[in-house]
């Protein structure tokens, strides 16, 4: 599992009510108000609950408000996950696989939600400003759906943008996501966010 809950991935606007503004979550609506679009490279490691790393992976993502997004994961092994703005597209290469989810059952208050959502992120976050630290700024996003596979989201933001994010899920791991070479606002091609499936895979879900 290359995870974002059953390898899912990655809302925006607004603080909710009796949330007192702060430089982290100054950060996040900065972030959110300026980036419509973005493209860039992660490396992504896993942690367990004794903190030991369990699992790396890297890759590129691509998002463009709202709703649509790519990450492609070249290594250890390849798979793709696709938002086209109705549907979420997960396809696993070696198993020539692709799963095929609604857009907003599989977004709900993951980090897809948070960085390619259409907005209002009060609806399904708490935010707590976290401060300064190791040179960023951090906000702490806290799903308001008690069912969520995540206990909390944390963001740090440096001079480029968004820079790290650290999930924490409620098997007690904790993914951290480091970004690189962003581009903000980078002109895309819609066909970036169109999937179809491969010849011959086996399609799970409603396509």
């Amino acid at each position: 599992m290359l995870l974002f809950t059953a390898r899912l991935l990655l809302l925006a606007l607004l603080l909710p009510a009796g949330v007192v503004q702060a430089s982290g979550i100054d950060a996040l609506h900065k972030f959110i108000a300026s980036t419509t679009s973005a493209q860039g490279e992660f490396v992504q490691k896993v942690y367990n609950r004794k903190h030991k790393l369990t699992q790396e992976a890297s890759g590129t993502l691509a998002f463009m408000r709202p709703g649509r997004f790519r990450w492609t994961y070249a290594k250890p092994y390849a798979q793709v996950i696709v938002g086209d703005g109705s549907k979420v597209w997960i396809y696993d290469e070696d198993l020539n696989q692709v799963t095929v989810r609604p857009l907003d059952r599989a977004l709900g208050s993951t980090p897809a939600a948070l960085l390619a959502g259409s907005g209002e992120i009060e609806r399904a976050f708490t935010l707590i400003d976290q401060g300064e630290k190791d040179g960023l700024e951090w906000v702490e996003a806290r799903p308001r759906d008690k069912d969520s596979n995540f206990e909390s989201i944390r963001m740090g933001f440096g001079a480029s943008g968004l820079e790290r994010m650290e999930l924490a899920d409620s098997f007690g791991q904790t993914t951290v996501l480091t970004f690189s070479d962003m581009r903000r606002n980078p002109k895309l091609d819609p066909a970036l966010f169109k999937f179809v499936p491969p010849k011959g895979a086996d399609v799970i879900g409603a396509s």
